[in-house]
Order: structure tokens, then C-alpha cells, then sequence
């Protein structure tokens, strides 16, 4: 397998080491030579000529992505090429190609071709089309997943640098676990799907598979710009910063709700990348994932099939034969749910959502498995519905909630087989997920894909914030401002940064505050039985402390705190009073710890 990476590409090609045309030459080659069922178009010389004589006239240095090979799930457009969506009776040839396609053409990508799907983007399997049942890049007995199917496998075995796939169940996920890549799926609405084939409309993101989080991000600069052509296209996106791992709170669920469906072996590596987080510096706190799984539940069970039904009623009512027959049986379904139905599922929904926010106020991302296990194509086969149903346990939920994810590579199970966990945020985090996801990703040591490139040959994909240059206040906080807690993008938005983790001097008291969310405590100085309380100390500009106050509610307010090593700093204090109705946590020692015991 060659080593397409973004950067090895760039420094050939800057070098003079790289000529597009022999990059783009081995690209086709092996797409063509593919025994994975990972593609259902492939270009020929001819078609990519016109995309290399541009190259021809242009410089290196003057594209980002000059002269990087790239595929594209075959229900996205690309123009002059078919587009089937796993579907010879649906096919047709778009004039115009899909906006995030567009996009990454001007940047100077070759697109080699499109790749196989699940048809219609309905499964996780990648088993159900009728251009072949798409083999896992790792063990060719074994299911790629889906629906995403021939842009995890072009990518894992080196055919291309990335791909484009789409993600509304977990299709942009779950094969990146199964092929040992990264899989991006962005916060809905950020990439525009003008051009793409709707599944779900209103829950659709385009997504990508890419070796490594740096590539991943560079593409999603890339292709991330609103589009007025797309209803969905936010174009409120808030710029959010990158964190700190160091203390930065990682929800887990609770052991109970950790599923394995008996796999063992993705047990051991959920658990080891557990332990990778912590090495990290990161802080584990146990949370409820009910409210997520039951949110997941909706997405098939509940009226959100009728979208898929919606998008392709004409064809399945006179040509129903022209589906594969589980395609057929779960979109057949989407012409029953009412309106009443409809309602019902966005008040449950809502509910849900509600509930899941109170996760938010204890951690800043969440990790569970990509997916439990992975399974041999006669096994999907054998079972198509029920273990399909297993592979979204833990992706069902992210658009409906309106979340970003990533999946990171985990691992090899005993059986040589990749294993992945997803890490994921509330919307518009994808930047600082991509860091996270990053920093894990090393920890494991891996090889990109199927290769024999490791990891650590990968430059880090997120630049640190700069410098503060501004005449700062020292400013100490014990609780929801904390670093990676519910507020501390408060003081994150106000390019504050993080001077030092240390504590009060022992003449203190914490409280939990009443109300909510989000949860605060109160810091207390006392005249006896007081103790040492962690605390941060953040630098904050002047000329944002008076923004940052008018946020404070009572009881809190701005004092002085004393430090540990007997300094004195400006922080947040509360007002005695409290101590009448709030509960005392001091032995906790700090709010983090609290929370980390409170569930």
C-alpha cells in the first residue's frame, strides 16, 4: 500500500519527488485491480485528463490539495459521471457536481471514481447492492460496513487519499472502525448536501473517511463554506476553541450500559482506550447513555422512515422490484407513520434531547464504541436486520441530537480485525474533536489503514491557541469554568488562557448551588474546619472581565482568593447565605471530583 497521506502527497509533490500524473496513474490502477467491491464508477484516462491539464498550468504550492486522488460515495454527484445510489434504475447524470465535490475540485483534488454503498444509504452491512457485497480491507470474508462502503475500503487499502461518504446513521462511522480509519461526521449542516441523494434529509451530513485526523480536518476546511442552495446549510456556524487534555472531563458510560454483544475483544479495547485517555491527562466521569440509546430507537422505529420513503416513493411504487430486497422492506415501511406520528416522535425526541443535556454539564465530549463487532458477510447475510440493528446501538443517536463525532482507531482484535471508539460533542466541536481524536490515535501506535505507515509520521492537526498579548487579570475558578466543563468556553471565547492547576489554601468550604443548568458551586472562605479546594487560574483579558461578571448570577460574585502558596488572586466567590439550603461537598476536595461522584 503507498502512502497517500496529505502530507507525504504535498511533500512530494513540493519536492518534485511526486508528478500528479503517476500518483493519479497508480490511483486508477488499483481502483481498477480492486477485489473489495469498493467501487462503482471508476474514471477513465480520459475523464480525469481535464482535472491534470489544470495541474499542468498551476503550481503545487497554489492548491491544497493539488493533485490528491480522492473518491466519492456514489450518491453524491459528480458531474458527467452517473450517480446510482446502488440503483441501476435509478441512475442518472447530474450536470452539475455536489457542492462539497466542487469545492474540493477548485483545491486541485482528482476524484478516481465512485465507490459502492448500501443502496439508498439504508444499512451499516455495506452488503446490500447489487454491484457486490463490499469486503472488509483487513479480511475479505468480513462485512466493510456501511452504507458507506467503497470509500472506507478505497481509502484503508491506499487506492485514494480520502473519501466522501455521508453519514446519517452512522454510515460515515461505522466503516471507519472496520477499515482503521478516522471517520468524520461533521455537525449536521456544516458541509452542504446540495447534490447529494437525500436518506434522511433533514439528517444527512457528508462525511469523511480519511488515514488521520490531520487529513480529516484539512478537507473539511476544505469543502465547509454555507450554501445558499441548501435549506439544511447552517451558516451561524460559532468558531469553538481547542481544548486542553489536560483535566479535560470525557464522559464514559456507565459499565452496565457498555454493550459488547459478547465480544470480548471489543471490550479489552474500549477499556485500553480508557486508559490511553487517562495517560492523557483527561478525566473519566461516568454518565447516563439511556437518553441517548432511547433517542437511537427513534430513528428506525419511529416515524423518521418516511424521510427515506419520501426520497425515493416514486421508483419503489413503480418499480419496486429494481430495490434489494431489505432496502425494499425497511423503506416500504416509511408510507405508514401519520402526521400524528410524526409529532408524537419530535415531542419524544425533544424529551430526550432534554435529558441528554444534563450529560453537557459534566464533560465536554463523550466516548463509547464505534460499533460492538464486526461480522462475516455470511453472517449479515444470514441475519441482515438484527445485526445491522447491533452496528447502530451507538450511532442511531448523533444526528437526531444534533452532535459532531469522530471515529478513532482503537486497536486490532485477536482475530486481526480493526476496532474503534467514537468520540463524540455538541454541535460546531468538530475542531476540537479532530485534537482529541488526534492525541488518542497516537496513543494506540497503529498503522494508517491497511498499511505500514505508522501514526506517528503524521503532523498534529490543530494548532494551539496564540499568545494572549493583552494586559491580563489572574483570575481563579472552582467549578463550571473549569477546563473542560460546561462554562469554560466562556472564558475559551475570550482568548483566555491557562496559567496554572493548584489550590486554595485549607480555609474553605464548597457548596453545590440549587438550580441549574448548568450545575455551579460556591466557594466559601470560613474561619475554621476549612480545606484545600483545586482551583485553575486563568489569565483573562482585562477588557473581557466585565463581559465575563455580567455573567455571574447570584450568589456569585468576583473576590479574592488565597492560593495555596499564600498568594492572593481575583476569583469566584459566593456569599455565606447559601450555606443554609446548599450541600456541603468540601470532601470532595473540588467540583470536578464531585461530579465525577455524583451520578
Amino acid at each position: 500500500m503507498r502512502d497517500l497521506s496529505l502530507t507525504t502527497l504535498r511533500q512530494g509533490y513540493l519536492s518534485g519527488e511526486l508528478d500528479p500524473r503517476t500518483v493519479i496513474g497508480a490511483s486508477l490502477a488499483a481502483a481498477r485491480a480492486d477485489r473489495h467491491h469498493g467501487w462503482i464508477h471508476v474514471l477513465s484516462d480520459e475523464e480525469v485528463e481535464a482535472w491534470l491539464a489544470r495541474l499542468d498550468q498551476t503550481s503545487p504550492q497554489s492548491l491544497p490539495l493539488y493533485g490528491t486522488p480522492f473518491a466519492i460515495k456514489d450518491n453524491i454527484d459528480l458531474a458527467g459521471v452517473p450517480t446510482t445510489a446502488a440503483c441501476p434504475a435509478y441512475r442518472y447524470i447530474p450536470e452539475r457536481s455536489a457542492f462539497v465535490v466542487q469545492a474540493l475540485l477548485e483545491a486541485g483534488a482528482i476524484p478516481i471514481g465512485k465507490t459502492n454503498l448500501d443502496q439508498f444509504a439504508t444499512g451499516l452491512v455495506g452488503v446490500r447492492s447489487p454491484y457486490g457485497a463490499g469486503r472488509n480491507a483487513f479480511d475479505p470474508q468480513y462485512i466493510s460496513g456501511g452504507s458507506s462502503a467503497g470509500s472506507a475500503t478505497a481509502t484503508a487499502l491506499g487506492q485514494v487519499s480520502f473519501a466522501l461518504g455521508t453519514d446519517t446513521a452512522g454510515s460515515g462511522r461505522v466503516p471507519a472502525a472496520f477499515n482503521n480509519l478516522i471517520g468524520l461526521k461533521p455537525t449536521r449542516g456544516l458541509l452542504s448536501t446540495s447534490g447529494v441523494v437525500p436518506a434522511c434529509r433533514s439528517l444527512d451530513c457528508v462525511s469523511v473517511f480519511a488515514l488521520c485526523a490531520h487529513d480529516a480536518q484539512q478537507v473539511m476546511h476544505q469543502i465547509h463554506d454555507y450554501d445558499a442552495d441548501d435549506p439544511y446549510s447552517r451558516h451561524d456556524r460559532e468558531p469553538r476553541p481547542t481544548w486542553s487534555l489536560d483535566g479535560l472531563c470525557i464522559g464514559v458510560p456507565r459499565p452496565e450500559q457498555r454493550e459488547f454483544f459478547g465480544n470480548g475483544e471489543g471490550q479489552r479495547l474500549f477499556e485500553q482506550s480508557l486508559q490511553h485517555l487517562r495517560e492523557l491527562g483527561t478525566v473519566l466521569v461516568e454518565i447516563d447513555l439511556e437518553p441517548f440509546l432511547q433517542a437511537a430507537r427513534l430513528l428506525y422505529e419511529g416515524p423518521w422512515v418516511a424521510e427515506r420513503y419520501h426520497a425515493i416513493a416514486g421508483l419503489l411504487n413503480s418499480q419496486p422490484e429494481a430495490l434489494h430486497p431489505i432496502t425494499r422492506q425497511i423503506i416500504s415501511a416509511g408510507d405508514q407513520p401519520s402526521a400524528v406520528d410524526a409529532f408524537a416522535a419530535q415531542y419524544r425526541l425533544q424529551a430526550l434531547r432534554r435529558k441528554s443535556e444534563a450529560s453537557w454539564q459534566q464533560v465536554a465530549a463523550i466516548i463509547t464504541p464505534t460499533a460492538a463487532d464486526c461480522y462475516t458477510i455470511a453472517e449479515v447475510e444470514a441475519d441482515p436486520l438484527g445485526l445491522n440493528s447491533r452496528l447502530g446501538h451507538y450511532t442511531n443517536f448523533m444526528n437526531l441530537l444534533d452532535l459532531s463525532a469522530v471515529a478513532v482507531p482503537a486497536g486490532l482484535q485477536a482475530n486481526g480485525l480493526p476496532f474503534g471508539v467514537t468520540l463524540f460533542a455538541p454541535a460546531n466541536h468538530d475542531d476540537a474533536l479532530l485534537q482529541l481524536a488526534d492525541a488518542l490515535h497516537r496513543t494506540t501506535g497503529m498503522t494508517l489503514g491497511s498499511g505500514s505507515v505508522s501514526i506517528d509520521t503524521q503532523p498534529v492537526p490543530i494548532e494551539l491557541p496564540k499568545e494572549i498579548t493583552d494586559d491580563t487579570l489572574p483570575l481563579a475558578v472552582c467549578g463550571a469554568h473549569l477546563s473542560g466543563l460546561a462554562l469554560n468556553h466562556q472564558l475559551l471565547e475570550r482568548q483566555a488562557r491557562l496559567l496554572q492547576r493548584t489550590t486554595t489554601s485549607a480555609a474553605y468550604r464548597l457548596y453545590a448551588l440549587p438550580g441549574g443548568p448548568p450545575l455551579r458551586p460556591g466557594l466559601i472562605r470560613v474561619a475554621e474546619n476549612g480545606v484545600a479546594i483545586e482551583v485553575e487560574v486563568w489569565a483573562v483579558p482585562e477588557r473581557h472581565i466585565g463581559s465575563l461578571l455580567a455573567t455571574l448570577p447570584a450568589p456569585l460574585g468576583l473576590g479574592k482568593v488565597e492560593l495555596a502558596g499564600g498568594e492572593w488572586v481575583s476569583g469566584f466567590i459566593c456569599e455565606g447565605w447559601v450555606r443554609a439550603t446548599a450541600e456541603d461537598i468540601s470532601q470532595h476536595r473540588g467540583w470536578r471530583h464531585f461530579l465525577q461522584h455524583s451520578g
